[in-house]
């Protein structure tokens, strides 16, 4: 299965504690020497399954339970020191978290045969024993939205339970079900095209390349990919290396370019990110569009894909994925084009290893179904309750807010 080929609100205080007795903190990370926002950090309780992702903005919004009995939340960045905070200073207000770049101590680094080709081998042949050999229950929350040119025409959201199978042999297909969604369709109308995305959270779980090795990586890969050492960065206080890898030159068909940050010592792949070369656009197309209407150019102009893993006593567990796709439609015989940018994120926020129960088939949402045609729309501001998501940007709540008051509106009519 093709990863290419499936691409195709919520406002709390700074401080809250509800009846359930959770409590909810918001703010913002950010670095400690230029201020700029770290985006997609991982926000989690220590020695917990339970934790969420700053956005793009990198404001972060996060549930804790009292049964966690949590004393500090931990913020982890690539390529700076994890700083752990008191839950009391964040319960403050609406608290700006500074984190600091992490330097590499050179007599910590596992020196290794500077065959960069071989240390990408080694890592896929050690995913057996760097991630999960058993079964666990993942809770996630997943977000998709479309826009067209600046306005959004569809944002979904849901929480989602998810068997995922054991990585060792590779063997096992994950499976998802919707526990709770919502969307809103139209918050602008679109004018002439109306975009879907089939699949959803299937694509999220599909950049799970540990898992799905082959997406980006074929058996062959070798014959089609040319790796480089780039640098050494620290994540979560562990050296990695990162490797570079684009296709080679005289390959003509749209393939992968980015980066592997690599464990120095077991060799685990921590984190990647990468893009679809869409030079030979036409070829590129092909890939993404599943259905559309006659007489409409698809042109993509740029991908983006963001894959992100978190160490739990030895092993590595998925704990964030997102992929972009922005692209041009052209209806023949006129003049302008229209831009359109789909994005998916989907952050793990709790993982249970111990009552995992593998749900029917009957129940699953499968990979040819489009999440706003099964969730409900917008219509409580408390939506999510107890559970963690990703705090919107901005861009977003300003969406909501007008769907949601439009939304009343029609039920007063």
């Amino acid at each position: 299965m093709s990863l290419a080929s499936l691409l195709m609100l919520f406002l709390a205080p700074s401080f809250a504690q509800n009846g359930n007795g959770y409590i909810t903190i918001n703010g913002n990370l950010k670095d400690a020497k230029t201020k700029n926002a770290l985006f997609f950090a991982y926000v989690t309780i220590p020695s917990s399954h339970v934790g969420t992702v700053t956005n793009s903005e990198g404001n972060f919004t996060f549930k804790i339970s009292p049964l966690l009995n949590a004393n500090e939340v931990e913020f982890s960045h690539l390529g700076y020191i994890t700083k752990r905070v008191p839950v009391e200073t964040l319960r403050k207000g609406n608290t700006e978290v500074l984190l600091e770049p992490a330097s590499i101590p050179l007599d910590e680094i596992t020196v290794r045969p500077i065959d960069v080709e071989k240390l990408v081998a080694d890592a896929i042949a050690k995913i057996p024993y760097n991630y999960s050999d058993n079964p666990n229950m993942l809770t996630g929350f997943y977000r998709e939205t479309i826009k067209q040119r600046r306005d959004y025409i569809s944002i979904s959201e849901a929480v989602l339970d998810i068997y995922k199978a054991p990585y060792k042999n590779l063997s096992g297909m994950d499976r998802i079900k919707i526990f709770k969604g919502r969307k809103s369709i139209n918050v602008k109308k679109a004018d002439t095209l109306a975009v879907k995305l089939q699949g959803g959270p299937n694509v999220s779980l599909l950049l799970d390349i540990a898992k799905n090795i082959e997406v980006l990586f074929p058996e062959d890969y070798r014959n089609y990919y040319n790796f480089t050492l780039e640098d050494m960065v620290t994540i979560d206080k562990k050296i990695n290396y990162v490797v570079g890898f684009a296709q080679k030159e005289g390959v003509t068909e749209p393939l992968y370019y980015g980066r592997l940050y690599i464990d120095t010592k077991n060799l685990a792949i921590t984190n990647a990110q990468f893009s679809l070369n869409i030079d030979n656009k036409d070829e590129a197309a092909k890939l993404f569009v599943l259905k559309k209407p006659r007489g409409v150019k698809f042109m993509p102009t740029s991908t983006s894909y963001y894959v992100n893993y978190t160490e739990y006593n030895g092993r590595y567990y998925l704990s964030y994925v997102r992929n972009e796709l922005s692209f041009k439609a052209n209806w023949n015989r006129r003049i302008f084009n229209t831009s359109y940018t789909v994005t998916a994120e989907m952050a793990i926020t709790d993982r249970d290893l111990i009552n995992v129960n593998k749900f029917p088939y009957r129940d699953i949402l499968k990979s040819s179904d489009i999440l706003s045609e099964t969730v409900a729309a917008f219509n409580d501001d408390d939506f999510w309750g107890e559970y963690n998501f990703i705090q919107p940007e901005e861009s977003i709540q300003d969406a909501i807010k007008k769907y949601g008051k439009r939304l009343k509106r029609l039920n007063e009519e």
